[in-house]
C-alpha cells in the first residue's frame, strides 16, 4: 500500500455528527436542487461539501461536477489538494490536470474547479451538480447572468435532468446571498441549512472570537446572521468610549496618519493596560505631512519621552523605492532634526476596508462586551465626531462617505488598529 494511498485514506477522518449537516448531505437525493448553506466560520460546511461531491463523483460514471469560488486562487487554495485526496487521485489512470484544475476519475466522471473572477468559465458544460463557496463574495451579476442560466440549460442527451448546486458561505449584509436564503424559505427547489459555529467548535474558541470581534462581526461570521448595515459605521461607539484622561509626559506616543490633503488628519494615542486612549490629534486644512510634523514637535517640545511610533496609510510610502521623499520621510526628517527618535509601523499594504472597520469596531465594543478604545472628546474632537457620525456611502454596505471631513481620522485610527491586531505581544512592542 503506497504512502499516497494511506494519506488519502486518512483524509476521510470521522466528522462530528450534526443534525442539520446530516440533513444537508441528503438534500439533493430528496429533490432539493439548490441547498443554501449560510453557516458559521470553521463549522464544517466546506468539509461536508468536499466529501459530498467526492462521493457523488466516485459513485456516478460519466458525470461532470463543478466547484466554484470567487477567484481562481481561492478555489485552488480551498479545494484542490483536498479534492485530490478525497477522490484517491493517486490511483487514477489519468493524473489530475494541474493547469486546468480538472480531476478525471476512473469511472470517467470529472470534477472541475472554477474561479468566478472570469464567470464565463462556469458556462458551456452540462453540469451534473456542484457548488459555489463564498457565494456572498461573488458579483450578483455572475449569479444571475452566468451561473443560473448555465444550470437551466437543458442537456439534449437527458432532457428531464436538472442540475443541482450548493450555495455556501458566510453572510455579508443583505445581498444576493440573503435573497437566496429568503427564497429557500418558500421555493420547493431550494432548501435552507443554517447552523452556528458554537454548535461545532469548542467553547474556548468561541470565547476567543468574541473578545477579538465586534458584536455585529461575530454574529455575521460565527452565527451566520444576515446583519443589516446601519448608516453609522461605528454604531457601538458611545459615551462609554469617552474619557477625560490626558497624555502624561513619560508616555510613549502612538501617532497614526491618513494622508488625505484636506483635512490632513492624524490621531495621537497612548496605550494603557492594552487599551488605546486617543488623547490628541492634529488636523490641518490644505496641508502636507511636513507641516503636520512641525505641529507635532512644537506641541510636544516639553514631552519627556522623545520617542514616537508612527502608523498610517501605506500609500504614504510612495516614491521611496526610487529615492524620492515620501510623506513618511518628510515626517521623520522633521522628527530627527528636533531630536526625536521614531519607529515606523506602517504595513506593507493597506488592510481591506472591511477588515479595518471591523478591527476598530472590536476595540470599541467586542462580542464579549469589552471596550478597549477610548477618546478624549475635548482633545480629539475629530476622532470623537468621526467615530460618532461617520456614515456609509449611499447604496454601499461598507464604503465610507468620504465627503465627511471627520471620516479621514477614523481611517487613520483603523491603520493603527490593523497593525496592532497583527501582534499578540504588548502594544508597545509591535513589529511589522
Amino acid at each position: 500500500m503506497s504512502t499516497a494511498f494511506l494519506r488519502e485514506q486518512q483524509r476521510w477522518y470521522k466528522l462530528k455528527d450534526h443534525a442539520v449537516q446530516l440533513s444537508l448531505v441528503k438534500a439533493v437525493s430528496k429533490g432539493i436542487r439548490f441547498p443554501v448553506v449560510p453557516a458559521g466560520r470553521r463549522s464544517g460546511k466546506t468539509e461536508r461539501f468536499k466529501r459530498f461531491i467526492a462521493k457523488e463523483a466516485m459513485k456516478s460514471p460519466n458525470e461532470k461536477y463543478v466547484i466554484a469560488a470567487p477567484t481562481y486562487n481561492q478555489v485552488k487554495k480551498i479545494y484542490w489538494s483536498d479534492i485530490k485526496l478525497l477522490t484517491f487521485s493517486s490511483c487514477h489512470p489519468k493524473k489530475p490536470s494541474e493547469s486546468e484544475l480538472i480531476i478525471t476519475l476512473p469511472n470517467c466522471s470529472e470534477i472541475h474547479l472554477v474561479g468566478l473572477d472570469k464567470p464565463a468559465r462556469f458556462e458551456g458544460i452540462p453540469w451534473t451538480g456542484g457548488g459555489v463557496d463564498e457565494i456572498a463574495d461573488i458579483k450578483s451579476s455572475s449569479l444571475h447572468e452566468n451561473i443560473m442560466p448555465a444550470l437551466d440549460t437543458i442537456d439534449p442527451s437527458r432532457p428531464d435532468y436538472r442540475p443541482w448546486l450548493w450555495f455556501l458561505g458566510v453572510p455579508d449584509g443583505l445581498n444576493h446571498f440573503y435573497d437566496l436564503a429568503e427564497m429557500a424559505k418558500t421555493d420547493k427547489d431550494y432548501g435552507l441549512f443554517h447552523w452556528k459555529s458554537a454548535e461545532i467548535l469548542p467553547p474556548d474558541v468561541i470565547e476567543a472570537a468574541k473578545r477579538r470581534m465586534s458584536l455585529r462581526e461575530f454574529r455575521q461570521e460565527y452565527e451566520a446572521s444576515f446583519e443589516t448595515a446601519s448608516g453609522r459605521i461605528y454604531q457601538d461607539y458611545s459615551d462609554e468610549n469617552t474619557t477625560q484622561e490626558e497624555i502624561m509626559p513619560h508616555e510613549l506616543l502612538h501617532w497614526s496618519h491618513d494622508q488625505n490633503y484636506t483635512p490632513l488628519s492624524s490621531a495621537i494615542s497612548v496605550i494603557r493596560d492594552d487599551k488605546i486612549y486617543i488623547l490628541d490629534e492634529i488636523v490641518l486644512t490644505s496641508a502636507v505631512s511636513r507641516q503636520s510634523a512641525e505641529e507635532f514637535v512644537e506641541r510636544y517640545k516639553h514631552h519627556h519621552n522623545k520617542h514616537v511610533i508612527i502608523y498610517g496609510d501605506p500609500a504614504g510610502k510612495a516614491g521611496e523605492k526610487h529615492g524620492q521623499m515620501s510623506s513618511y520621510k518628510e515626517i521623520e526628517n522633521v522628527l530627527f532634526i528636533n531630536r526625536w527618535s521614531y519607529e515606523r509601523k506602517v504595513a506593507r499594504k493597506a488592510p481591506s476596508i472591511k477588515d479595518r472597520q471591523n478591527g476598530v469596531r472590536a476595540k470599541i465594543l467586542n462580542a464579549a462586551g469589552e471596550r478597549s478604545l477610548f477618546v478624549n472628546p475635548q482633545k480629539a474632537e475629530y476622532a470623537h465626531k468621526g467615530l460618532s457620525t461617520t456614515q456609509l456611502k449611499e447604496g454601499s454596505t461598507f464604503l465610507e462617505d468620504d465627503k465627511d471631513k471627520y471620516q479621514h481620522i477614523t481611517t487613520a485610527i483603523g491603520y493603527m488598529v490593523s497593525v496592532m491586531n497583527k501582534r499578540t505581544l504588548g502594544w508597545a512592542n509591535i513589529n511589522v
